[in-house]
């Protein structure tokens, strides 16, 4: 607990801070603040066993489970024969059934974010992923993971350690994730065929190879593009060339680059960017941009941020719903009035509330109700899905959970608002629903293993037009297909393809007003636009021919909307590296033109200056080799078994002081489980200092299994803490200069088990108790030297015995945690610790911590931030001499009174010794204030990231508290003690992301010989 840490008095001996850890008893190992990772669900795992995987799942995603079994043996076949490597050792995969039970995984030490599609962690080199919306997504995030396996497998050099991990982990991330996007997409993706055909119309927008370290290139999509160029033009056997170049310590990627291809970088990037201007003339001839077919809606410049996706425009088009980071501290659901371009209202505010855990922003949409006054999305609450239904004017809100789905997609409004339709995973696949809102039933259309998404109601209500790989994917090869419009039949459950073209994905349909039309998004030029088919006459027609694209965050994302009641769209298009919704109006353009059915010669989905060709095309145009039979596979319970993780570095030290010699080492692992449900930590150390031989160690166990973890902690640990003093005696009529070394070793010894209870994402409950046993070991050597011939006259050594300190600690807390936190302090939200913690034994007290932190951001982006907090020790063992006194002066607390800042003149001459000035900041007691008003200093300046490259913070501040004891009171409660106070200015610098550094002036104005100081401190804002 950092802000209750106490320090020794300016005269105590060393040996006395070292029982500081006694003004509190909190839990081993626990955060003071924070968010939780919820577990909501406990699985029961089961193992799925291939020639060369163990797929571990539950029986939600039991059918999931064994196509990733098939289609993983078909990747490390690829995959093997590409880079030339075979892994030694089993390929563990952890599969979740959606993306919420995925971020209640253990194995990560944090929740994954709502953008993390899946993980290969190091440890273990686990792949832990969630199965995706459709075949085609869980097979690409299968394969890239693995990528990450072969190259953790081809680099690693034994069991990690501080100075032994993979090498690949060293590498750029453009270098890592950019080869595992390629060799698991190839060079044909439309996605980053956009983002790069976008950054080459910009004025140096294609970055150097040097400059893709930077993150202003984001290391997927230009990683991928560079790769593509470089195996076009040397070949796809360079992969495993340049995983084998990687040295013990390299994460240069520029030699290896050099190493293996024999081209400098700059030579290099020259001639990519040469080809893919080459690629891009031809593709972008007679394309125009979003503004030729309609007005901008929300933009950077006009009510919006660099990401404005999920559009959807009200039934009479005077309103539209977006998702956006306009804000840019999360993606929060907005309404703008189409008629004057305002945003009127918020819809949501995730980032400080944290009932809602996502909005399903990436891969869904929400929906209006005929009356334009109701706002339906799929949302997550408690780890499981609801239908968030709220009015759209910022009133009351109503959430329909279904315990039994996954995730819920793109819900859509029936014409008379009675049902709901929308997509869902349910055990491992996705499906369509229909929800009836006045009867509160739930009846599902589609049961199969392929992927139906995003549906929309016809006008007339008897069908529904939805997004579905049925048509082209071969579910008994594992070949995925494009992406098809079909029609179901809502009363009979009949399925019908609708018209499409011969390749390219068809997604997001939107019915017309008359419903004699639906409009759709494509990319079968390798650019996706928008297009219209007519349903009487099956015939298709183009609405838009755009250089970029019309785009969401993923390719199969929303990014298109219909008015039901008007003529009129809007679509989200990527332009210059930001989203942006225009609107397309007027039955002549929403007419469009007849679409050729010919394939364009320009194809411009290949990824600028690739080559369609070489072995991963081969390879993923042949879905049979290495594609396993499931009837192969052995389905066994899981059994926890800790297994290594991890091994810190062992250490030797040694060397010599006033003290005497000393020398020691130690070592420390880490284990745990495959689930990551159970890890055990232990340390040894062994030592001899100032002739004490002693050995320390710990071992904690922590069970994470079930949503109340808990754990186990038994330690030893010694510690020698000394003194030194000098001065000058009369020994026998002679004058006898002395020296004073007091050596003390403690040991202490411990069993403490503790728990923890996530209430939800935001609020815990803490428990811990235990015992701890402080022995002492004191010696005093003294030694004498006349002061007229220098002969030693005294050499004594005594041994100072003290009793062992016995404590029973126990301590109850509840902890909040909303906060959103900037580079250098928290900027919004809230924070509150309340913590009991009683003590019994040799000292009897009981510690009582009151912390509440509040942040406002009143105009954007000036935080004020508030803090009171209190900590008492009570009892009468609250002020005995052995433990420290709280200390109010620490810059934590009160800026301006720090130990080292005073003199011995502030003191001035007391007839006890006493140091009033200084005295008034000890107690046993404290309550401390804190009011700053924070800002980052670009965003002042209208920055819009608000930090720029270097984060700086500045900011004013008033601090004030007040130290007391049992004997004493402060003047606000009708004691006599006074409040210390200081105001000031403050700068924080975040320091390459290591550490915060605080610059303050300061004022104090309780210090009367004092008018202003400096102060510097590695320390992140309250």
């Amino acid at each position: 607990m950092h802000a209750m840490r106490s320090t020794p008095r300016l005269t105590v001996l060393v040996p006395a801070a070292t029982l500081a850890a006694l003004c509190v008893a909190a839990p081993a190992g626990a955060q003071y603040f924070g968010r939780n990772a919820v577990q909501w669900e406990r699985q029961k795992f089961e193992v799925l066993k291939t020639q060369h995987f163990d797929v571990y799942y539950y029986p939600e995603g039991r059918l999931a489970a064994e196509q990733v079994g098939r289609m993983g043996e078909r990747w490390y076949t690829r995959l093997s024969r590409i880079l030339g490597h075979e892994m030694k050792e089993r390929q563990p995969v952890i599969l979740y059934a959606s993306h919420p039970q995925f971020q209640q995984t253990n194995t990560l030490g944090g929740a994954p974010g709502e953008g993390t599609g899946g993980v290969t962690e190091a440890f273990k080199r686990r792949i832990v992923l969630p199965v995706g919306g459709s075949l085609a997504e869980t097979d690409h995030v299968l394969g890239h993971e693995l990528v990450h396996a072969f190259q953790y497998s081809m680099t690693g050099q034994g069991r990690i350690s501080d100075s032994n991990y993979p090498s690949a982990l060293r590498m750029p991330l453009w270098f890592i994730e950019g080869m595992a996007e390629y060799l698991s997409i190839g060079p044909s993706d439309p996605l980053t065929a956009m983002w790069i055909r976008d950054a080459a119309r910009q004025e140096k927008g294609l970055p150097t190879i040097g400059q893709l370290e930077s993150a202003r290139y984001f290391p997927y999509r230009y990683g991928q593009a560079l790769w593509a160029y470089l195996a076009g033009r040397y070949g796809d056997r360079i992969f495993g060339q340049m995983l084998r170049a990687i040295g013990p310590r390299t994460n240069d990627a520029e030699t290896v680059l050099k190493t293996v291809l024999h081209a400098d970088a700059k030579a290099l990037t020259k001639d990519w960017h040469a080809a893919i201007k080459e690629a891009c003339l031809p593709v972008i001839t007679g394309k125009k941009d979003p503004d030729a077919y309609g007005v901008a809606l929300v933009t950077e410049k006009r009510q919006g941020g660099k990401l404005n996706v999920g559009p959807v425009l009200s039934p009479d088009g005077s309103r539209l719903a977006f998702l956006s980071e306009r804000d840019l501290f999360s993606v929060e659901l907005y309404v703008q009035d189409t008629r004057t371009g305002n945003v009127t209202k918020r819809l949501s505010r995730t980032v400080v509330d944290p009932h809602l855990e996502s909005l399903q922003f990436i891969e869904s949409s929400g929906a209006w109700d005929p009356a334009g006054k109701r706002f339906a999305l799929g949302a997550v609450a408690k780890g499981r899905p609801v239908l968030v239904i709220m009015d759209a004017d910022g009133g009351k809100r109503q959430e329909i959970p279904f315990p039994t789905l996954g995730e819920i997609y793109t819900p859509n409004f029936s014409s008379d608002g009675r049902f709901i339709a929308f997509s869902a995973l349910a055990e491992g696949f996705t499906d369509l629903f229909v929800y009836d809102l006045q009867a509160g039933a739930l009846r599902r259309l589609t049961h199969d293993a392929f992927a139906d998404l995003q549906p929309a109601w016809s006008p007339d209500g008897k069908s529904i037009a939805f997004v579905t790989d049925r048509f082209s994917t071969k579910l008994d090869d594992l070949d995925p297909g494009n992406y098809r419009l079909a029609s179901v039949d809502v009363a009979s459950g009949a399925v019908s393809a609708l018209p499409a073209f011969s390749q390219g994905k068809h997604i997001n349909p939107q019915w017309s007003a008359d419903g004699t039309s639906l409009y759709f998004l494509s990319d079968r030029t390798g650019i996706t636009n928008v297009y219209r088919v007519d349903v009487a006459s099956q015939k298709l027609y183009q609405l838009t021919d755009l250089l970029s694209g019309v785009s969401g965050i993923t390719a199969l994302s929303p990014a298109l909307t219909s008015a039901a009641g008007t003529n009129r769209l809007a679509y989200s298009a990527y332009d210059e590296g930001r989203y942006e919704i225009y609107a397309i109006e007027g039955a002549d353009k929403l007419a469009g033109w007849e679409a050729p059915r010919e394939v364009d010669a320009h194809y411009a989905g290949i990824i600028p200056g690739a080559k369609f060709g070489g072995a991963v095309v081969n390879a993923k145009a042949d879905p049979i080799s290495g594609l396993a039979d499931a009837k192969a596979f052995a389905h066994t319970p899981y059994k926890a078994k800790l297994g290594l993780d991890y091994v810190g570095q062992p250490y030797l030290s040694g060397g010599t002081s006033r003290y005497g010699t000393f020398f020691g080492g130690g070592i420390a692992m880490s284990f745990s489980d495959m689930l990551g449900n159970h890890s055990l930590q232990t340390m040894i150390q062994a030592d001899n200092i100032s002739g004490f031989t002693d050995i320390g160690g710990l071992v904690g166990y922590v069970n994470r299994s079930h949503r109340f973890n808990w754990g186990l902690q038994v330690e030893q640990i010694p510690y020698v803490a000394g003194g030194f003093s000098t001065g000058i005696t009369n020994v026998s009529g002679q004058q006898v200069y002395v020296e004073q070394t007091l050596t003390q070793r403690l040991m202490d010894r411990g069993v403490v088990a503790q728990g923890f209870y996530p209430f939800d994402s935001s609020v815990r409950g803490e428990v811990s108790t235990g015992y701890r046993s402080i022995g002492f070991d004191t010696r005093l050597q003294t030694l004498g030297y006349t002061l007229n011939t220098g002969q030693q006259v005294i050499n004594d050594t005594q041994k100072i015995s003290d009793p062992t300190i016995h404590l029973w600690q126990s301590d109850a807390a509840i902890v909040r945690d909303t906060s959103v936190f900037g580079a250098t302090s928290p900027i919004m939200g809230q924070r509150f610790r309340f913590d009991v913690s009683p003590t019994f034994g040799t000292l009897n007290y009981t510690g009582a911590l009151a912390d509440f932190r509040q942040y406002f951001m009143p105009v954007r982006p000036v935080t004020i931030a508030a803090r009171v907090l209190h900590y008492a020790r009570y009892g009468s063992g609250g002020e005995d001499q052995r433990l420290t006194p709280l200390f109010v002066g620490y810059p934590e607390f009160i800026r301006g009174y720090d130990v080292g800042s005073f003199s011995a003149s502030e003191c001035g001459v007391q007839a006890d010794g006493s140091c009033p000035v200084f005295d008034r900041l000890l107690g046993s007691r404290m309550l401390v204030t804190n009011v700053e008003v924070r800002a980052p200093l670009l965003g002042l300046f209208g920055r819009k990231d608000l930090y720029g490259p270097i984060p700086v913070e500045i900011g004013a501040f008033f601090d004030a508290g007040v130290a007391w004891d049992s004997a004493t009171k402060p003047r606000v409660f009708g004691g006599t003690r006074d409040f210390s106070r200081s105001a000031g200015a403050v700068a924080r610098v975040n320091v390459l992301g290591f550490a915060v550094l605080e610059v303050d002036w300061v004022k104090p104005f309780d210090r009367p010989l004092k008018s202003h100081l400096w102060q510097f401190n590695l320390l992140a804002g309250f």
